[in-house]
Parts: structure tokens; sequence; C-alpha cells
């Protein structure tokens, strides 16, 4: 046979795999001039012609049918063209075992069955049927014996629709050489099944929906196409006998399947009763088991209960329903009120708060339970006070601890304070940004907790305002009674003050509230509601340095009982370095009160506190100037001087000491003046430096009205020295003078200087002496003004003499000259004039004799008085520079 055109060629298809009797679209070239044109068509190797139906010469639509390859060519057979070729191919996949039950949109082959269990086909009922390999995985027999296996899944299956199935046992068995990706393969596929089933009717409906179409137009087919013959009322006609046959298959279809489907139907009617009998069950049961669960603490089950009973039943109009949810909500409030109890129940913790808060907002509780809870905390914290206050005046009486009771109730009060204030201030920022809330009640209450808090705050700042007043007060009350009123005193004091507060304990008390301080500031607590605490801070700073300078003062007082009398070198004892030292160590217990710390003002700024420091510090001062006073005053037996003794590391110190050494009161007088004269070189100028390094205020006041009143008590004690040690001396001069009824005019001519000069040199020499002993610098300043008195009465018994003879006149100056050159280191310009006027009354000397003579006797008198004269020699010179 010729043939005219070019073989078919299929160039696609579409899709391009399925099971069997999918419906398929071929698309290629030369596929034919007509229907009848077409003479073959396979698929995978199946003849497919039967289903075919040509479209045009590019498109072919036929099902794919049962084939033995699973994948093959589409090849086209044509008359005008022949056999033809493919370019591409076909992929048949396995059909999935459908269940009795189960719907399909195509026909079933119900012949042959594979049944797991025996390894073998064979016809068996069709309600036994099951996968007969849900991996749809090739299977494949392990040579595991089977003894074996029972005995290591002992009371377990390897079948699948066991109640004891055992997925390892069945892997075991079935697959013990398969690989992993190929068991991850078969996870997808039973997903996929799993999903397919999930997917019930709908699934079932899409995926059948070409079917139900492809029957629908066959139908319609078959209708139009008896219409137009007019058979469909013929008695014994096609369409009779078709309807008889379709009426029969549906009559042994209902028969068939009658049983089953009953038994499907009653099942989902028993299903739906329990259904509704589960969801009324929650309601009936719900008031019980609110109360089992409270009792338990399970307050967030009974509001997760609360909140779907009330959605289910919180409309209904059932009255049994209304009853039993009326029950529910009687609990509900019982629940409101004991969770409301425990919120505003001291002490708490804040999680506990925070919990039981947010459980009243979840169970919309009316009111504001977290506003009720800070007023509660906040009357909570005030209680705590006063009761500690009142515990420490109690027990007064029974305190035995080295801590005086009131420090120790301010570090208890601190302690308190911190531990309690700290979740009170937390709970109100939780309150402001609504973390105490839920969602769903934050959301619910958002605009009205907005509204609340804005008006609430200033509640809350008068709350804090008046935790921190109470605390300072307390405090004041404890440590600064006067500095609180009157009517609030039996609040606020009480206290049975035994004995002042030391500034060492007071120091201690500063530091404690300033640590306090700090601790409420890092909880961002705004500076204005803690300012109190700055005053009171200042006001203890104050009150402790007045306290420390008061102190010191009396200690100051007490450096009496400490002289010990023993002089150094320099003529000082150690009662000028322990004044100073008690200043030093009392200014430097007060260094961490002077100290500003960050938003401290210093104790200075107020005038007046100025003025009461340096009043204090002036009467520390004068306190040890007449402490020195009443030393120099003091009778020689109120003094112990068994334990007193001199410095005899200095080679200066003679003639003084032995045994039963002892102290005159002119010593003790010399010796205070040494310790005045260091004190206004050394001491009072340290001092000022102390004081100055401190800050202190006034120090130019303070340092020239001590120095005022040291020199006072100097001038004083150095006059009765002077007065005790001169007035002997020059009361000697003039009974020594006119000793053996001498008389100037008429008198022996001079042989040398009389014995009551000597006398007098001997006793200057003696006060000489008794300076030097105790202070080498005191010499020039008391000899000055001994030499000062004697020569000043010379000079005036001179000047009382009418009238002198020769050798009066000569002996009168022998003897003035005498004593003006022995003590001529000590002159002064007083003493000086004095010589120059007792001088100027004697006649003048008449002849080189007389002067020649004068001379000789004047070299006499230095040399007979040489050993004694050593002390007003040039060697002594040296303490005229100070």
């Amino acid at each position: 046979m010729s043939r005219s055109r070019q073989p078919p060629l299929v160039t696609g298809i579409s899709p391009n795999e399925g099971i069997p009797w999918t419906k398929v679209t071929i698309r290629g070239e030369n596929l034919g001039t007509g229907p009848t044109d077409l003479i073959g068509l396979t698929i995978c190797g199946h003849n497919c012609l039967l289903t075919a139906e040509w479209m045009s010469a590019s498109k072919i639509v036929c099902r794919v049918g049962q084939a033995k390859n699973d994948k093959g060519d589409i090849i086209v057979t044509t008359k005008s063209g022949g056999k033809g070729t493919s370019t591409v191919s076909f992929k048949l996949l396995k059909p999935e075992k459908i269940g009795i039950l189960d719907q399909s949109a195509v026909w079933v082959d119900e012949m042959n069955y594979y049944d797991m269990r025996t390894d073998r086909n064979k016809g068996i009922p069709p309600l036994s049927l099951r996968p007969a390999n849900p991996l749809g995985i090739e299977i494949e027999k392990s040579k595991f014996p089977q003894k074996d296996l029972e005995m290591l899944f002992h009371g377990m299956s390897a079948d699948f629709t066991s109640e004891n199935f055992s997925a390892a046992w069945y892997l075991i068995e079935n697959h013990s050489t398969t690989s992993f990706e190929q068991l991850k393969t078969a996870v997808t596929t039973l997903k996929r099944q799993a999903n397919k089933k999930s997917e019930g009717s709908l699934a079932y409906v899409k995926g059948g929906l070409s079917t139900f179409f492809e029957a629908q137009d066959a139908l319609s087919a078959i209708h139009q196409k008896l219409e137009a013959d007019g058979t469909e009322k013929v008695e014994g006609s096609m369409t009779q006998k078709l309807e008889n046959v379709l009426n029969r298959a549906s009559n042994t279809a209902d028969t068939l399947f009658q049983e089953v489907l009953g038994r499907k139907d009653k099942a989902d009617s028993t299903r739906n009763a329990l259904n509704v009998l589960q969801r009324f069950k929650f309601l009936f049961n719900l008031p019980l088991n609110i109360e089992r669960n409270i009792q338990k603490g399970d307050y967030d089950v009974v509001i997760n209960d609360y909140e779907k009973a009330k959605s289910l039943f919180g409309k209904t109009e059932v009255q049994v329903f209304k009853k039993y949810y009326a029950e529910v909500e009687t609990r509900i409030e019982a629940l409101r009120e004991l969770l409301l109890d425990k919120l505003l129940e001291t002490p708490s913790t804040l999680h506990d708060q925070k919990r039981y808060i947010r459980y009243l907002s979840d169970l919309h509780a009316p009111g504001d339970p977290a506003w009720q809870c800070i007023g509660a905390q906040h009357k909570w914290i005030l209680q705590l006070m006063h009761n500690c206050k009142e515990g420490y005046v109690k027990d007064l009486k029974a305190w035995r601890y080295k801590t005086p009771y009131r420090v120790a109730f301010v570090e208890k009060l601190t302690k308190l304070v911190l531990s309690q204030l700290p979740n009170f201030w937390k709970l109100w920022i939780s309150y402001v940004n609504g973390s105490l809330f839920s969602e769903t009640a934050e959301k619910s209450g958002q605009v009205e907790r907005s509204k609340n808090v804005r008006q609430r705050q200033n509640d809350f700042k008068k709350m804090i305002q008046e935790v921190m007043h109470s605390l300072v007060k307390l405090i004041r009350g404890a440590l600064l009674p006067l500095s609180i009123r009157e009517g609030e005193m039996r609040q606020y004091g009480g206290w049975e003050v035994k004995s002042e507060l030391s500034g060492q304990w007071l120091a201690h008390v500063i530091q404690t509230i300033r640590l306090t301080y700090e601790s409420l500031t890092a909880l961002e607590i705004p500076n204005d509601m803690l300012q109190t605490i700055q005053d009171l801070i200042l006001d203890l700073r104050v009150r402790c340095v007045m306290v420390t300078l008061q102190h010191t003062a009396e200690e100051i007082k007490r450096l009496a009982e400490k002289e010990d009398w023993i002089v150094d070198n320099e003529g000082l004892t150690s009662l000028p370095c322990q004044f100073e030292q008690c200043i030093v160590h009392s200014l430097q217990s007060l260094k961490v009160v002077l100290e500003c710390k960050p938003g401290e003002a210093s104790v200075f700024q107020q005038p007046k506190t100025q003025e009461e420091v340096c009043q204090l510090s002036i009467n520390i001062m004068q306190v040890f100037i007449y402490c020195l006073e009443q030393l120099s005053t003091k009778p020689d037996a109120d003094i112990d001087t068994t334990h007193l003794s001199v410095d005899v590391s200095s080679p200066d110190l003679f003639g003084s000491i032995h045994e039963d050494f002892s102290l005159t009161s002119e010593q003790r007088l010399l010796i205070v003046l040494s310790n005045c004269r260091h004190l206004e070189r050394r001491t009072f100028l340290n001092i000022a430096e102390h004081f100055e390094k401190h800050n202190f205020q006034g120090i130019e006041k303070i340092t020239q009205v001590s120095m005022a009143s040291l020199k006072e008590l100097d001038q004083r004690l150095f006059e009765n020295y002077i007065e005790l040690k001169a007035d002997p001396i020059v009361g000697s001069l003039e009974p020594g003078i006119y000793a053996g009824y001498f008389d100037w005019k008429d008198c022996l001519p001079p042989t040398g200087v009389r014995n009551y000069l000597k006398e007098a040199l001997v006793n200057i020499i003696a006060v000489h002496a008794e300076v030097f002993t105790i202070s080498k610098e005191l010499v020039p300043r008391v000899l000055s003004k001994v030499v000062e008195a004697v020569s000043e009465e010379l000079s005036r018994l001179m000047q009382c003499v009418s009238s002198f003879s020769k050798n009066g006149a000569l002996q009168a100056r022998l003897e003035i000259c005498a004593l003006r050159d022995t003590v001529a280191i000590y002159l002064t310009p007083e003493s000086k004039s004095s010589f120059k006027q007792a001088l100027e009354a004697l006649p003048q000397l008449a002849s080189g004799a007389d002067k020649k003579l004068l001379e000789e006797l004047l070299n006499k008198f230095k040399s007979s008085m040489h050993l004694q004269l050593t002390c007003f020699q040039a060697a002594s010179s040296t303490m005229m520079k100070t």
C-alpha cells in the first residue's frame, strides 16, 4: 500500500505519568487525516486504540490501559503514514490499593488481593483488605529466624493492623537491607497517603472531577441519541433494558453495602452524640473542677476553663446551661475575693503580687486590684517602720549590746526600707508599663488604665514622699529630737536619751544613711522625692562636727591630768604635741563627714554653722590655754613629782639633776612659758593649717583670738615669774649697799666690788641656771627683765644720794660698771638708760689715776669672779639671736 504522507511523530504527552486508565493528550505531527485513518495506538506496549479519540493531525486523546512495562514510548500507526516514532515516553505508576469502603472515581479490579500475612495471592473477603506495601518500596524478606524475632519483641507483632504493632520488627522482617535514602522516600509516601486520607471527600471529588465530567458527557450523549431514535419508551428497547440493568445493579449494591453503611451511620451518630455529651460534660463538671483546682492552687487552669465556658455558654438561652453557668460565675466570684485577699495580704513577695494581679486581671475583677495592692503595700511599709521604732523604744532598758540602741535602730530602719521599697517601686513601674497584666486584659483595659495612671501619678508620688518623710522623721526623732515639731514628738520621738552619741557613732550613722540614699537613687527614684534624706544627711553632718568639736574640747580639758613635766632639749613637755595630735585625730575622724558626696552641700554653707564651728574651735584653743594656766598655778602639794625627771641627754643640763628631783612653782612657770612659746611659734600655726585643709571657715579669726589669749597668758605668767625672781634681788640691793653704816660721803678708798653686788650677781646667776635648765630660749627674755629691774633700782638708789665723796663716787662707779659689764649681753634699751642715769648721778672722775684705779679694780673683779661669770660670756650670745 502506497503512503503519501510522512510517518507519525509523537513529540509530547500530557501528563507524562499516571496510573492505568489515566486520560492523556498526545501531541505530534502527521497523526492521521481523520478518525478512520488512525489504525493503531500503543502506550508502554498496551493497545489504547479502543479509548483513542482523534482530534486533529496534531492531537489525540485516550486512556492508558494496563501495561506490562513501567515506562515506554507512544507509538501511533496511520493508514496514510504507517507506524510512527516517539521522542517522548510515558511512565506508568502502580495504582494504589483501594479498600472496600474507599471512594474511587474509576472502576476497581476486585479479583485478586495480596495477603501479607500468608505471603501469597488468594481471594479474600473484602473486609480483610489492607495495603500490601504501606511504605511503597520493594519488600526484601530478611533471613532472621521468626522465633528469634518473637523472643526479641515479646508480646509485639509485625502486622501493622495489630494493636501491638512493632515498627522495628516490621522493618527488620521486610526491609533489613533497604538503604536510608529509600526509607526517607518511604516516609514521604506515608505522609502523602496520610494527607490524602485527611482530605476526605473533597480530595476525592477533586481527584475524580474529570471522570465525573466524562460520565456526565456520556450520559448526555446517550440521552440525546435515545431522544433522536425515539426508543426511550418502547417496551423491550435497549433503553428499557439498560434501565433494568442499572436498577438491578443499584439494588444489588444496596444489598451488599446496606449493613456496612448502616453501621457507619450509627457510628457517626454515636460519635456526634458523644461529642455533644463531652461538650456538656465540661460545663456540668466545671463547678466541681473549679473548687478542686482552687484548693490545689492551679489558678491558671481555672481561668482557662472559665474563659472557655464563657465563650461557649456565656450567652446561652438553654435553662440548664444557664443554671450551671451561673454556678460557675458564683465560684469565680469567690475566687476573685480569695485572690484579692491574698493580694492584699502582707508580707508578700513581688512575684506573688504580680501573679495575683494577673489572675484578677484575667478574671475581669471589678475596680483596680493593682492599685489596691500598691496602697496596701504603702500602709504596710509605714506600719513596719513605726513598729520598728516602738520595738526599740520598748526594749531600751534591756539593751546590752555594744552598739548604741539608737544607732542600731537607724541601721534596722534603713535596712527595712531598702528591703521593702525596691519591690514597692518596681510594682509601680510594672503598673505603669502594663507588665502586670496579661495581653488580653492589657488590650481591654489599656485606655482606662492609662487614664488611671495619669490620675494616680501624683498619688503615688505622695506615697513615696510619705515613706521618705516617715523615715527621715523617725531618724530625726532618735538622733535630732530638737529638729521635729513638738506635736510630732509622740509619733516619731519618745526616746530616753541616756548619753549623747559620740562623733564616731554619728559618722557611722551618716555613712549608713548615705548608702541608703545611693541604693534608692539606683532605683531611679526622682531626686525631688529624696531631697528630705539629703537635708537629714546635712543636718547630721553638722551635728557630727559640733559634737566632735565639743568632745575634743572635753578631751583637751583632761590633758592637764596627763602632764608628766618631762622636759626635752627644747624645754618642752609632751603636752603641746598631745594637744596637736588630739585636734588632728578629731579632724581626721571628720574627714568622711566633711566630704561632699554627689548631690550634697557643704557643711559650712550656712553662716550660722560657720559661726558656731568657729566659736567651738576657738573654745578648744582657749580650753588648752586654761589648762596651761591651771598647771602653772597649781599648788605644790597637788602635784605628784615622784615620776618626774628631765631629759639628761643635753650636756648643758647640770647641777639640778639628782635622785630626789622635784619641781618648784617657779620651774613649773618656766615649763609652761616654754610650752606657750612653742604653741605660739609652731603648734597654733600647724593647727590652723589642719583647719584649712579640712575647709574650715574663719581660720584667721580662730588663730587671731587664740594667739591673743595665749599671749595674754604668757605675759601674765612671765610677769609672775619675773616678780618672783627679780623682787628678792632688787630688795637686797639697798640693805646691802648701806650695810655696816656705809656712807657715800665718808668712805675709804675702794679696794674692790662689795659683797652686796656679788650676792646680787650670784642670785642672777641662779636665775640663769634655773631658766637654762628648763629652756635655753627663755634665758635672754628672763635675764633681760631681771637686769632691767636691778638696773632701775640701782639707778634710783644712786639718784637718791645727796652727795658723794671722791672715794664714794669711785666706789659707786666701780660697782655700777662691774654690774653693767657683767650683764652686758642682756642689756636692753631700758636697762642701758637706767645704767646711764645712775652714772650721770655720780661726779666725774677728776684724774687719770682714778680712772686707772677703776680699770684695775674692774679687772680684778672679773678675774676673781671668772668662774661665776662664765654664764654671762659671749658663748651665751647665741641665745640672743632668738
